[in-house]
């Protein structure tokens, strides 16, 4: 038998590298074995869970929600240079010869007791005004759509960092033995445009790999390889899972490395999502006034609507954090013809998760977060005619709205320039974003750190950044 390390005498170093180890793997052990004990180190929490729906490709913030009615005098005239002060441009529109202002193509009106404005596209989303608090002000310093979608998702524009959900998960757990904390739906893309998604968007990164986020699926099994292969019975399955957690345990004991007891972990899921997740998409169970609620798309699994019905149901089962992508917004041309449909496919269902979770006594305890990556220009992109124009990425300043959770309803936070161009007043940084989210949920985002390559990493990075303390509730 050849000679390796598990058969010489250990030196001091090897010693010490494996008791570390070893009472690291533990402590995590602990942690798995009861998640209601991660689960109750945050009892001050606003929220118990999140819902972040995000909407890839950049809606425009011109066209929803920073009504600008001066701008319909200046249509077509030229940017001010005063404004645009030697900002840097995409590739896209840097060699435009003329940056001419392009008013919204939509009227605007005021919604609720609140009297908030909005786009008459987002007429469903109107109705929740009273619950909603509209930021104007985010701003980011990615230019491009992966790094700006890795940014927000990571806090950092290089991938390989874990998501906000991951770190969501490793920092409270999870308050449900037999769903995941942390859960993915995508809708189904209609645009062809689309920016691509990519899995690492959801990953653990530098995280035990149990708090990835695990992604269902609108067709076929929700969850890969969920069902037991033809011809295997459930006794077996567990057999078979019994001897693989005996061999992983002695691979543990030997080796002192978490990830492996992140994988045991794993396992167990998979076989009580064998029980959860057929019950949780099946909506057979549900009213006809859910549908009327949600609207017909919500019966097609994959569509926006059905996927806010879905997140309704994980909010239900106490999943901690549930993430939905739509794509769509990427519109550098046709805007006035691509923008109302992509508005069209999300609005009923957004605006129906508010009141489903309200109705139900839910949306006090879950945060649910609606934008995208950066916003859209005030001028146009391409030839200010006809429907053919589209405006150009935006980091300057955009909206989001935040509801529930601890966030205050039917209220404006932070100004914009008459121009939508500069933040006048309360910028929110995308750090301060995810300070805020992370602070609703009860974690004190300085501490929530992960030692990695001989640093303290952060979901919201070295820099001294607060939440957004005057948009919450007292």
């Amino acid at each position: 038998m050849p000679l390796n390390d598990t058969f010489l005498l250990p030196t001091r170093r090897h010693f010490f590298k494996r008791s570390a180890a070893s009472i690291g793997a533990v402590a995590f052990s602990q942690l798995l074995a009861d998640p209601k004990l991660q689960a109750e180190a945050a009892p001050n929490a606003r929220a118990k869970r999140v819902i972040y729906m995000f909407q890839s490709g950049a809606p425009s913030q011109v066209d929803l929600f920073d009504y600008k009615p001066d701008l319909a005098k200046l249509h077509g005239t030229e940017l001010p240079a005063s404004v645009r002060m030697g900002q840097r441009l995409t590739g896209m529109t840097a060699r435009q010869k003329s940056l001419p202002i392009a008013k919204s193509t939509w009227d605007f009106k005021q919604y609720g007791e609140s009297g908030l404005w909005l786009s008459e596209q987002l007429p469903h989303i109107g109705t929740v005004a009273d619950d909603i608090c509209l930021v104007k002000t985010i701003h980011t310093e990615a230019i491009n759509h992966d790094p700006a979608i890795t940014f927000f998702m990571t806090g950092n524009q290089q991938p390989g960092k874990p998501s906000i959900g991951a770190w969501a998960s490793y920092g409270i757990g999870s308050a449900n033995d037999n769903l995941p904390a942390f859960v993915v739906l995508l809708s189904r893309n209609t645009y062809t445009s689309a920016q691509p998604l990519y899995a690492r968007l959801w990953g653990s990164g530098f995280l035990p790999g149990s708090h990835q986020g695990v992604k269902f699926r609108s067709t076929g099994d929700p969850v890969l390889y969920l069902n037991d292969p033809a011809g295997s019975s459930p006794q077996a399955r567990r057999r078979l899972l019994d001897s693989l957690a005996r061999l992983n345990q002695l691979q543990l004991d030997q080796a002192g490395d978490p990830e492996i007891d992140a994988r045991i972990a794993s396992y167990e899921m998979s076989y009580r999502m064998q029980m959860s997740v057929p019950e949780l998409t099946d909506f057979s169970n549900e009213p006809e006034s859910t549908f009327e609620l949600y609207g017909e798309d919500a019966r097609t699994p994959g569509t926006h609507a059905a996927n806010c019905l879905l997140a309704r149901r994980l909010a239900e089962r106490d999943v901690r954090f549930i993430q939905l992508f739509h794509r769509g917004w990427d519109n550098h041309s046709r805007l006035p013809v691509e923008h109302p449909k992509i508005c069209k496919e999300v609005d009923q269902g957004s605006a129906a998760l508010v009141k489903d979770l309200k109705q139900r006594g839910l949306l006090d305890d879950t945060l649910i977060v609606w934008g995208g990556e950066f916003g859209r220009t005030v001028y146009s992109q391409g030839a200010l005619n006809g429907t053919g124009y589209g405006r150009d990425h935006h980091p300057r300043c955009f909206s989001m709205w935040l509801a529930g959770g601890g966030v205050k309803g039917g209220m404006t936070w932070g100004e914009t320039d008459d121009f939508c161009y500069n933040i006048a007043r309360d910028g929110v940084h995308v750090h301060e974003l995810n300070a805020t989210i992370l602070h609703c949920l009860g974690i004190d985002h300085r501490q929530l750190s992960y030692r990695f390559q001989g640093l303290d990493q952060r979901l919201t990075g070295v820099e001294e950044v607060e939440p957004v303390r005057g948009m919450l509730s007292s």
